[in-house]
C-alpha cells in the first residue's frame, strides 16, 4: 500500500513539473491579422448557401467574414432567428440587407442589459426605440453607443446582412477641450 501511495505521489510531482515546463514555454508569435480585401458576388452567394445549410436550429444568426483589414472588418450575418440587442460603446456599426427583410430596432433602452465585454452590451430586447421594416437594398447605420435588434424575420425566413464595424475611439478629455471656443 505504501509504495502505492508513493507512486501516485511521484505522478503528481511529475505532471505538476511539466505543467510547470509547458507554461514556461514562450507564446507563439502571433500571426498579423488576415488581410482579404476582396470578394465576388458569386462568392458571397456561396456563403449565403453555406450559411443556410451550417446554421445549427437553435442558432438565431451565423456570422462569416468577407473582408478585413485591421482594424476594420466586414460580415456577413445570416439571421433566422431573433437573437440578442446589442450597443457596442465605440464601435458604429453598418448593415447593408443583401437579401430577406426583418424589422429592426435602433435607440430606445436594452431589455435586461447585461456586459459581454469591455465595450459590448447586449439585452434581450429593447425597450422603446424606433422599430422599421428592412429589406434587401436597405442601408442602416447605428452609430456607437446606440441599441439595435433585428426583433422580427421576415416571411422570408431569413436576413441577411453585410455588417461592418467601424472603430470610433472616444478623443481624450485634453482632444476634446481643443474643440471648444
Amino acid at each position: 500500500m505504501r509504495s502505492f501511495v508513493v507512486s501516485i505521489a511521484l505522478i503528481v510531482v511529475a505532471a505538476a513539473a511539466a505543467v510547470v515546463v509547458v507554461a514556461q514555454q514562450p507564446a507563439a508569435p502571433m500571426a498579423p491579422p488576415e488581410l482579404k480585401t476582396y470578394m465576388s458576388a458569386a462568392d458571397v452567394q456561396a456563403l449565403i448557401m453555406k450559411s443556410k445549410t451550417d446554421r445549427k436550429p437553435d442558432q438565431a444568426a451565423l456570422n462569416s467574414r468577407l473582408l478585413s483589414a485591421a482594424p476594420y472588418s466586414v460580415n456577413m450575418e445570416y439571421r433566422a432567428g431573433v437573437g440578442p440587442a446589442a450597443v457596442h460603446e465605440r464601435e458604429a456599426e453598418i448593415f447593408y440587407i443583401i437579401d430577406g427583410s426583418g424589422t429592426m430596432v435602433t435607440g430606445g433602452k436594452l431589455a435586461n442589459e447585461t456586459r459581454t465585454n469591455p465595450t459590448n452590451l447586449s439585452g434581450t430586447g429593447i425597450e422603446g426605440g424606433l422599430s422599421r421594416t428592412v429589406s434587401k437594398g436597405d442601408f442602416i447605420l447605428v452609430p456607437e453607443g446606440t441599441p439595435h435588434w433585428v426583433s422580427a424575420i421576415g416571411a422570408e425566413g431569413r436576413l441577411v446582412d453585410m455588417s461592418i464595424h467601424v472603430p470610433r475611439p472616444v478623443p481624450s478629455f485634453a482632444e476634446m477641450e481643443k474643440l471648444v471656443p
